[in-house]
């Protein structure tokens, strides 16, 4: 005996839609935040607050994406963070959601971390997660929303001259899992993207040419990542069609931590050669 299913089909494109809908960008300035602002007004967001700690960057993207507003402050701050979530109420309104960039990678021998390195990383990896969590996060749990954090596969690996770095994002997705955990019954979801090697405009200074292109040859698929594909995963996170999602972690990495530890492309490609 055959059962027919009669479940509604719902409208998928509708689910692609961010129309009518306000959100935040910690990190808007470049790279990665840059293209995230772009991503979300492209889905229709109404308005979209550009945050960066350098004004003239925050400015111009806000007038980049048209529908944006910028906001400069320091997000490692509690008593900036209020006066952010004071601006989004006063300017914006209703929020439904924020992706969270911040984050800057200092690397350094495991046994030379300074203390000011450490307390650096922590700030720039995970306070102001913890800050925008709960201040943004006050502005969505009546309505609902969306939280949005980058990390890395260095929190996920340990990565070499990353220790500190790795420390925090790893310290960072699990901050995630209980934001899930607690907020979900109130109509929050939380998730993060783990990227691996980005060329933003800030990597490209410290990267050679000759790096960028091996970096290319080791990833399965054939290149070092763009700052848009994390903000097309991060687009997904904020879109209805990642409504049953939450708690996770996408890794953004293309397919470099897939590899088998011992076997490189570039060591593939020799043998093939032989």
């Amino acid at each position: 005996m055959t059962t027919t299913d009669d479940t509604s089909i719902p409208n998928y494109l509708d689910r692609m839609r961010l129309d009518g809908r306000n959100y935040v960008v910690l990190g808007a300035g470049q790279g990665i935040g840059r293209q995230v602002a772009h991503a979300l007004a492209q889905a229709g967001a109404a308005r979209i607050v550009t945050v960066d700690i350098d004004a003239g960057r925050a400015t111009e993207i806000a007038a980049e994406v048209g529908v944006g507003v910028g906001w400069s402050g320091d997000a490692t701050k509690r008593s900036e963070m209020q006066r952010l979530a004071a601006f989004v109420r006063e300017e914006v309104g209703t929020l439904n959601g924020f992706v969270d960039i911040i984050g800057i990678s200092g690397w350094s021998d495991i046994l030379e971390i300074t203390d000011e390195m450490w307390d650096s990383q922590f700030d720039l990896g995970l306070r102001h997660a913890f800050l925008a969590s709960q201040e943004l996060g006050r502005l969505l749990v009546d309505g609902g929303g969306t939280m949005v954090f980058v990390a890395s596969v260095s929190g996920l690996t340990g990565a070499p001259m990353h220790a500190a770095y790795g420390a925090a994002k790893a310290a960072l997705m699990a901050w995630v899992q209980s934001l899930a955990v607690e907020l979900g019954p109130r109509g929050v979801r939380a998730n993060a993207v783990a990227p691996g090697s980005i060329l933003t405009p800030r990597s490209r200074q410290n990267m050679t040419q000759e790096r960028i292109d091996q970096t290319g040859r080791m990833t399965p698929l054939g290149r070092i990542g763009k700052p848009e594909d994390i903000a097309g995963a991060a687009l997904f996170f904020s879109l209805d069609l990642s409504s049953h999602v939450t708690g996770r972690t996408l890794v953004v990495d293309g397919g470099v931590s897939s590899l088998f530890p011992y076997l490189s492309l570039i060591d593939i490609e020799a043998a093939k050669n032989r």
